[in-house]
């Protein structure tokens, strides 16, 4: 079954090596270091330049559909036969967020409301940027489905950094 690994920039490495990941995101400012991965091919490694704000704000990259879409086209390219990584800074909030949106992308007959609570169970820290959640739940057509399941899970358990966790395609 096809698996999405989110995890923190610190265990990047560690969690690309340890799942054989073929296709890794990269969510994090505009003017960061991207790391190279080893076995990770150039076309197979999205760089999004983006802050974890949900307002705007000087000196910040704000999310918009375009950041948005450029997820969504490369998550739809990945061929499902290794696993995805997704990271950000702490793992926390735009990586959650980018799983979340990838979940409901490629698999469009599960409830926005169970892959949030799969979301939850996987990790207890998740708290999805909402601006990038609002900007996908449009594109997707999902009608405010995605944006009221994030809501109902809530603002996850504090953390300085998440613990690398994996969502499935499939039942969860």
């Amino acid at each position: 079954m096809p698996t999405i690994h989110v995890c923190p920039l610190s265990r990047l490495h560690d969690t690309v090596a340890a799942t054989r990941a073929s296709h890794v995101v990269s969510l994090l400012g505009a003017g960061a270091e991207v790391p190279r991965l080893t076995g990770i091919k150039a076309g197979r490694h999205l760089f999004i330049g983006v802050s974890d704000i949900v307002e705007p704000l000087d000196g910040y990259v704000l999310a918009g559909a375009e950041h948005m879409e450029q997820l969504l086209a490369f998550t739809r390219t990945w061929g499902r036969e290794s696993p995805l990584v997704l990271h950000c800074w702490a793992g926390i909030s735009r990586s959650t967020a980018a799983a979340y949106i990838a979940a409901c992308a490629l698999a469009p007959e599960r409830d926005e409301a169970d892959i949030a609570a799969a979301l939850r169970k996987a990790s207890p820290s998740a708290t999805p940027n909402a601006r990038f959640v609002a900007l996908a739940d449009d594109l997707l057509g999902r009608r405010g489905r995605m944006v009221d399941a994030i809501r109902s899970i809530g603002r996850g358990a504090e953390a300085m950094e998440g613990t690398p966790f994996l969502l499935r395609l499939g039942d969860s």
